[in-house]
């Protein structure tokens, strides 16, 4: 299980782009809208560089294992 005060293994360039975001640990990213992305209107998770289907899964993932999910 993925501590919640780290991001999970999804790749080198959906790992910059999420810290890039602020975006640091995987508690940060419970309930944060995929709408939704450090306060920028219509950005989504999936828009930035790297953070594909695959990301957002393994995201999804290790969110559940702590009962938590994306808004």
């Amino acid at each position: 299980m993925t501590p919640l005060d780290e991001l999970p293994r999804i790749g080198k360039p959906a790992t910059q782009a999420l810290q890039l975001a602020g975006y640091t640990g995987l508690g940060q990213l419970a309930g944060v809208p995929r709408a939704t992305l450090a306060g920028v209107p219509r950005a989504t998770l999936a828009a930035l560089h790297g953070v594909g289907p695959e990301a957002l899964r393994i995201l999804d993932d290790a969110l559940a294992a702590h009962g938590l999910r994306l808004g």
